[in-house]
């Protein structure tokens, strides 16, 4: 079984500084096999902003967990128009890492994180036909029985944002993201961007979506709240490619504390789910969007 957190939008230069501190004790404490953060480490990529996002990186890493970190819009320069055009993503690979489209792989999953930011836009994000073709390639060599998990800021589909179903813009190119996602088997598709959990069946999303369950991680450490949803972050235990359960890690005003948790399972007529616990959560205002029960 592999133990994942999965944060995204941590906003530093828009952060509770409470916040960012309770995350990294709870981290600490439950010591994850892996960390994913899907973008958005600051709020206007700005130098101190990254300089703070690369210290609680580091801090993260010296307790000893391994991370898979990719940027988000946020992360390219708004008002710095030179720097926009010229190096969007340059200050992210000086703090952050150089490596845009992070992979990851052990013997129970294999995960590529792919980069959505981009300079002609403010806050929609794209996947480039080089992208989609490492996607196809990398996954072509993982053995079947591994987890695939795909990693974005922007998700791959139009997912509903607001209380009243409205939906959001699909990520750039998003037909031939969704078919070079289903071509490489993807189990799990994880990302952020709207500050917002979720979690869906593709297949329920998009026709020919594939076989992929689809999380959206609420913002971690912002202030920057939507909907009246606190902080948050998920937390994956990945048991096998058609098991896996989700919690969700909500900020309470006082700590992270373990919120509503649910188990899916892929069968042959695709994702069910069914709730383990949901009292904390409900408590907090945050419940797992849409995943219809078994």
């Amino acid at each position: 079984m592999a133990r994942i957190a999965h944060l995204s939008d941590i906003h530093f230069g828009a952060h509770d500084p409470k916040v960012v501190s309770a995350a990294e004790a709870w981290l600490q404490q439950a010591q994850p096999d892996l960390v994913i953060i899907s973008g958005d480490l600051t709020q206007r990529a700005r130098l101190q902003q990254f300089r703070d996002a690369s210290a609680w990186l580091n801090r993260l890493r010296a307790a000893g967990m391994r991370l898979l970190v990719i940027p988000g819009n946020h992360d390219v320069p708004l008002y710095d128009v030179i720097r926009r055009f010229a190096a969007p993503l340059r200050r992210y690979k000086r703090y952050i890492s150089n490596d845009l489209c992070p992979w990851y792989e052990d013997a129970e999953v294999a995960i590529l994180g792919i980069n959505t930011a981009r300079s002609l836009t403010i806050k929609d994000g794209r996947i480039n036909h080089e992208q989609m073709r490492l996607l196809r390639e990398r996954f072509a060599a993982v053995a079947t029985e591994k987890t695939r998990i795909l990693v974005t800021h922007h998700p791959l589909f139009a997912m509903p944002i607001g209380k009243g179903g409205e939906l959001s813009e699909a990520v750039g190119r998003h037909e031939d993201a969704v078919a070079a996602a289903r071509q490489a088997g993807i189990h799990i598709a994880l990302a952020g961007h709207f500050h917002r959990t979720y979690a869906e069946a593709a297949q329920k999303m998009v026709a020919d979506a594939g076989g992929a369950l689809v999380i959206q991680a609420g913002t971690a450490t912002s202030t920057r709240l939507r909907n009246a949803e606190p902080q948050s972050f998920n937390w994956l235990h990945v048991h096998h490619n058609d098991e896996i359960e989700l919690q969700v890690v909500v900020w309470d005003g006082a700590g992270f504390q373990r919120g509503q948790h649910v188990a899916y399972r892929r069968q042959a007529q695709g994702w069910t789910s069914q709730e383990v616990s949901s009292a904390r959560s409900t408590r907090q205002g945050i419940k797992v969007a849409a995943m219809a029960r078994a």
